[in-house]
């Protein structure tokens, strides 16, 4: 479905429960949610959980970090064979340099083939990642939301999404809220990020 019509539909749904929250989706306008397939699956994932509980920027700063140490090795061959040593001096924490390497295993065992996951909806998917020691939740929702270009996910353990709907709406009980949003919950998710990064309140 085509950014305008859900955000049009997003503004009338805003709209039923709290200006603010419609004035930041009007504010916002149309966003796009479009799969980032760029790169390779399992990459995908361990830069998602690199960036956990980081902003941004840390998280960019990191990752470029591992690039470098890489050094244009394939990423899921860097990461077997890297002392946890490694991977902490690029600002990995310990415990994120254990998740890059199972997230790596599992890629060798066929765990986390991306046409599989595809196929799967996003409890199921969120099911099969979060056997991974290491990926949890919201990495699950973050890869479902940008790689899989799921609709309809409500990301309930990111902080700025949920801090950004509570203060809007004065209601910190946030997967109410965005239940009135499906099949649309991803494009309040990013309404959210944008009112983060450029808040009309």
């Amino acid at each position: 479905m085509k950014a305008q019509t859900v955000h049009s539909q997003c503004v009338a749904i805003a709209r039923q429960i709290n200006d603010n929250l419609a004035r930041a989706i009007v504010a916002a306008g149309p966003l796009p949610l479009a799969p980032r397939q760029d790169v390779p699956f399992p990459v995908r994932l361990c830069r998602a959980v690199a960036g956990q509980q980081l902003s941004v920027k840390a998280a960019q700063s990191i990752w470029a970090r591992v690039l470098a140490q890489a050094a244009g090795q394939p990423l899921m061959d860097y990461f077997t064979a890297a002392s946890p040593e490694t991977l902490r001096s690029c600002g990995l924490s310990k415990a994120k340099a254990k998740a890059m390497g199972e997230i790596a295993l599992a890629h060798r065992t066929h765990q986390i083939d991306a046409a599989t996951l595809g196929n799967l909806d996003h409890k199921q998917r969120t099911q099969q990642l979060t056997k991974i020691w290491g990926v949890g939740p919201w990495t699950a929702d973050m890869v479902g939301i940008f790689y899989f270009g799921d609709p309809d996910i409500w990301p309930d353990g990111d902080a700025t999404a949920c801090k950004c709907l509570a203060t809007l709406t004065n209601n910190q009980t946030t997967i109410s809220t965005a239940a009135h949003f499906a099949p649309y919950r991803s494009y309040l998710a990013l309404y959210m990020w944008h009112q983060a990064d450029a808040p009309i309140i």
